[in-house]
């Protein structure tokens, strides 16, 4: 690797190179900014890899890096019941983080970032206007520098970027999840084109359990945010009841996932959060990639509004753009998790309202779109006042 000038000058330094910090880097270049973007090599994100049609739209992604398409997701409940709940039209795509982060980190390349392998250590200010970034190389090379004007930290729920420079990022609530991609069986019971998601207290206490195809492998993982619940036990447990423990194990991955979006993104000077740094993972669901995706992209718009203007007002943005957005969603299946996901009874019936037809075709709108489907008021009520009587003959002696 070439050695570095001291100090280079970059109008914005992207630090992590995951679906958020490669999506910033990518539309800041295309836009004609320097950019670095910073990686640590080698490390691949625990994800069950679901990418919904929107995303696959919006971002562009290329057919060749879909390794399944889903059509069906099965509710599966304590009780072993199950509900089926077809996609209708399209599918949801399934990417392997393996080749799907690396591809969108060339992509960043190609519009013009600069890509270096490095992790971050601190930043100092000592010129006027320009934060400077400490990194060591992947070698374990000393202080190598750059000065930005701006830091975007997309370095993951544990952000180095965020605890240093964002009050109250320390405290951030977290899922710890947990997954083993395994090689695909060979039987004919294994259905490539559906994803398993396992509403069962023995296998998370306050989260769900997944089979996910991923064509040749499957990714079989869960989360909680209960300490000493066994992540790897409950793996076990669920690959030798579904006959999985016979397969081939290709990697384990862990990681801490956000369970909230944080109250601040910036530190109203010239650092900004995306992805899962700024907390931005939908509750209940734990969908990330497109709200990552999306997080970058609305940094990156912001990041332009500040290097125009130089006023770092423009830098909260992003968050206000976010929640507009999707504020809302966030809060309803913050509401869900709360209330469903305490106890085997209570998941019980909430698989049993996956049944309603309403329930099934409001959650497709909601996840293959994005959008709370405003057009159907009529389909809304009828939910809630379902829920409600869900709720209140579990409350009722």
């Amino acid at each position: 690797m070439a050695h570095h000038d001291a100090c280079e000058i970059f109008d914005v330094v992207v630090v992590g190179g995951g679906p958020a910090g490669a999506t910033a880097a990518a539309d800041l270049a295309a836009s004609g900014h320097r950019v670095l973007l910073l990686d640590k090599a080698g490390r691949i994100k625990p994800c069950g890899g679901a990418i919904p049609p929107r995303l696959i739209r919006d971002f562009a992604i290329p057919d060749a890096l879909l390794v399944a398409r889903i059509r069906s997701a099965r509710m599966v409940a304590p009780s072993a019941r199950h509900v089926d709940m077809p996609v209708g039209d399209g599918f949801v795509g399934m990417v392997d983080r393996e080749h799907f982060d690396p591809y969108l980190r060339e992509r960043a390349a190609l519009a013009g970032a600069e890509l270096r392998d490095g992790l971050f250590e601190r930043i100092s200010r000592d010129a006027p206007g320009l934060a400077t970034v400490h990194y060591r190389s992947d070698k374990g090379a000393a202080d190598h520098r750059a000065r930005a004007r701006l830091v975007i930290g997309a370095d993951g729920a544990t952000s180095a970027v965020g605890r240093a420079e964002i009050p109250g990022h320390a405290r951030m609530r977290q899922v710890f999840a947990y997954h083993e991609i395994i090689r695909r069986p060979a039987d004919a019971a294994h259905d490539g084109a559906r994803c398993d998601v396992y509403y069962q207290g023995r296998l998370s206490p306050d989260f769900y359990a997944w089979i996910f195809p991923h064509g040749e492998t499957v990714s079989v993982g869960t989360g909680s945010a209960r300490k000493g619940f066994s992540l790897r036990g409950a793996i076990r447990d669920l690959r030798a009841g579904t006959g999985l423990d016979a397969c081939e194990t290709i990697r384990r991955e862990g990681a801490p996932i956000p369970l909230k979006p944080l109250r601040r993104w910036d530190n109203g000077r010239d650092v900004l959060l995306a992805g899962d740094a700024a907390g931005v993972v939908a509750p209940a669901s734990g969908e990330g990639i497109y709200y990552a995706m999306l997080g970058g992209r609305l940094a990156a718009e912001a990041a332009k509004a500040f290097l125009a203007t130089d006023d770092a007002r423009a830098l909260a943005g992003a968050r206000k753009r976010f929640m507009r957005l999707h504020g809302r969603v966030f809060w309803i299946l913050g509401m869900m998790q709360w209330v469903w996901y305490r106890s085997d009874a209570l998941r019980e019936r909430f698989v049993a309202i996956c049944k309603d037809r309403d329930v099934q075709q409001l959650t497709w709108d909601a996840y293959m779109n994005k959008e709370l489907v405003r057009a159907k008021p009529a389909a809304h009520a009828r939910i809630f006042f379902k829920d409600l009587a869900h709720l209140f003959r579990w409350v009722s002696p």
